[in-house]
């Protein structure tokens, strides 16, 4: 928290990122606020540093939300590694350097809770950052994103640039992406159960049902990050979480209710578990008096939906 207060009602604000989950989520929060988010008929390459410096430039932002990525499941990061690398430290690097230059008053970066160590104690808390090796299945990925929270960290130290760094955890909601080739496990679930609805079940899930994971409703995130922008100013990075997980055999229930499947579910024992428990501390948030709204069941109605 600190006394640099940064109410958002009028401010032209720009969301990289606006056509994705978080990033529309974030529009629609910013549009309640009074914000004036900036739209354009043709959005820069985030990659090259000139369309982003020329826009910047052009559009005049006061506040900015880093939530464009490039982004992919398990597959994707092990085969498109310089993408995953490259795409990333591009974007966060490229629309630092030119808010700093165009004189953005405020500015957030959205990392990933794979920032943390693969090992790290569960739940995770923001000092943890660093402390050991990454997952390598995403350690691209991670690795841009560590630099995009150090990046605002720096230009805040050297500059006093008020950028602010934030650390979602799993969210899920409208406009998620339900490719099972790619999607996290959400979005995989509701398409496996709508589909089985139709064809009969069961549904298969891998391992044996009984770890935990933290969800987060996307629009409850965007509220979050709407606070946090309007209220936060500091170099320590916020966890965002809603304090609570479930185990993936209750979230295959809570997603079939929502569904309407009743064909039940086959665990594939032999199929790997995971970490038992991958949930974020989120109680550095939750101090300053901001709460999530939408509890898991109503959240996954409204994604089906």
């Amino acid at each position: 928290m600190s006394d640099r207060a940064y109410p958002l009602k009028g401010k032209r604000v720009w969301v990289a990122g606006h056509t994705g989950m978080v990033g529309s989520a974030l529009v629609r929060r910013l549009e309640t606020a009074g914000a004036a988010v900036l739209t354009v008929p043709r959005r820069p390459d985030l990659r090259r540093q000139d369309e982003v410096e020329r826009f910047v430039a052009e559009a005049s932002p006061q506040a900015v939300f880093i939530a464009a990525a490039t982004v992919g499941g398990i597959l994707a990061n092990d085969s498109r590694p310089a993408e995953f690398i490259y795409d990333n430290l591009a974007i966060v690097g490229h629309i630092i350097e030119a808010a700093a230059r165009g004189g953005v008053e405020k500015l957030m970066v959205l990392g990933s809770s794979c920032i943390y160590p693969k090992l790290a104690a569960q739940p995770m808390v923001e000092d943890g950052l660093m402390t050991g090796p990454l997952e390598p299945t995403n350690q691209w990925y991670a690795v841009a994103k560590i630099a995009g929270v150090m990046l605002a960290q720096a230009y805040r130290r050297q500059f006093d640039r008020d950028f602010i760094a934030v650390v979602p955890t799993n969210l899920y909601g409208p406009g998620d992406n339900f490719d099972l080739a790619a999607s996290h496990v959400v979005p995989a679930m509701i398409r496996k159960c709508h589909e089985a609805k139709q064809s009969g079940g069961p549904v298969e899930i891998w391992g044996s049902g009984t770890p935990r994971r933290e969800f987060l409703y996307v629009d409850d995130a965007a509220d979050a990050l709407v606070f946090l922008m309007e209220t936060y100013s500091s170099g320590e990075i916020v966890n965002v979480g809603g304090g609570t997980d479930v185990s993936i055999r209750e979230l295959a229930e809570a997603v079939g209710d929502a569904v309407g499947y009743r064909g039940g579910f086959r665990y594939a024992a032999d199929k790997p578990d995971g970490m038992p428990l991958k949930r974020l501390e989120s109680s550095r948030l939750l101090a300053m008096g901001w709460r999530p709204r939408i509890d898991l069941r109503d959240g996954l109605r409204r994604t089906y939906e």
